[in-house]
């Protein structure tokens, strides 16, 4: 029976044995799927992997409508706040401590920004230390007297409410410090929300805001990202322009579209799997 293997984060540095086990993986299987060019790129420069057998399927999103921010803030009561927003598992590899150094300049800009951060703490960090790291960011905030500006929102939120923030949300903030990440669901799914995005220069996100679609940080800095997102906060039509640009560029990344693309994968690979039967002959000779 062939087998396809769908990639998420591909390391450009791994150890020896995770190098030799995913060329393994990826060789014994019809066909590879990552969600990247970069990590496509990888996988043949690193793992020596055929460019060839590799199939690039972007990281799907929900079929969102394009709204005005406006619209929704009020049932999440935060109308008249300039929303700034991250979401997903929190841990260090967020960056979240970034974005609340930077707060202070944005609030002074902009009294009415509120930063909100949704979700629970990584499980692996509540097995190691409990809520210790979110407590640190807690007393952060506190150090830096933005409590009125800040908001954690500490617990898995569904399908629905995550949208919801996300339709919110004025700014969407990735200031992830690992710039070598080749997907990420956050940043695909604020795309197909048409947020306006301040972003680390990660391999991803240099690949998905290119041209005009957000605003990359490099190098990353508290001093960078409090300057993009006030700027960003100031011109609310660079704002729109920036989220309908990346809005157009996530429609091929929704889920109908990224199901068809795995239907003609899967077609393609069991039909190059399927053994030519010669015709059976029937009577005597």
């Amino acid at each position: 029976m062939p087998a396809v293997v769908t990639l998420h984060e591909v390391l450009r540095a791994p150890t020896d044995d995770q190098r030799s086990i995913l060329a393994a993986l990826v060789g014994s299987v019809a066909a590879t799927v990552v969600m990247s060019t970069s990590a496509a790129t990888i996988l043949g420069e690193v793992y020596g992997v055929d460019r060839a057998r590799i199939d690039l399927i972007p990281h799907g999103i929900p079929d969102l409508p394009l709204v005005d921010p406006a619209a929704l803030k009020p049932g999440l009561g935060l109308e008249g706040r300039h929303v700034i927003l991250t979401f997903g598992l929190l841990g260090p590899a967020k960056g979240v401590e970034l974005m609340l150094d930077a707060m202070p300049a944005v609030v002074e800009a902009h009294p009415s920004a509120i930063y909100v951060i949704v979700g629970p703490t990584e499980p692996d960090l509540i097995r190691e230390e409990g809520e210790a790291y979110r407590n640190r960011l807690v007393a952060r905030v506190n150090s830096l007297g933005i409590g009125g500006h800040v908001q954690f929102v500490d617990r898995f939120v569904g399908r629905v409410e995550l949208t919801r923030w996300l339709e919110a949300a004025d700014i969407f903030v990735t200031p992830y410090p690992d710039l070598e990440q080749t997907v990420s669901g956050t940043l695909s799914y604020a795309m197909g929300a048409g947020r306006a995005i301040v972003s680390s220069a990660s391999a991803y996100a240099t690949e998905l805001l290119a041209d005009g679609r957000g605003a990359l940080v490099t190098p990353l800095s508290a001093a960078g990202l409090s300057a993009a997102v006030t700027s960003l906060l100031a011109d609310d039509e660079l704002r729109a322009t920036l989220g309908r640009q990346a809005y157009a560029y996530s429609r091929p990344m929704v889920w109908p579209e990224v199901a068809a693309a795995y239907g003609r994968l899967f077609e393609r690979v069991v039909s190059a799997a399927t053994p030519t039967v010669a015709p059976a002959r029937y009577g005597y000779r």
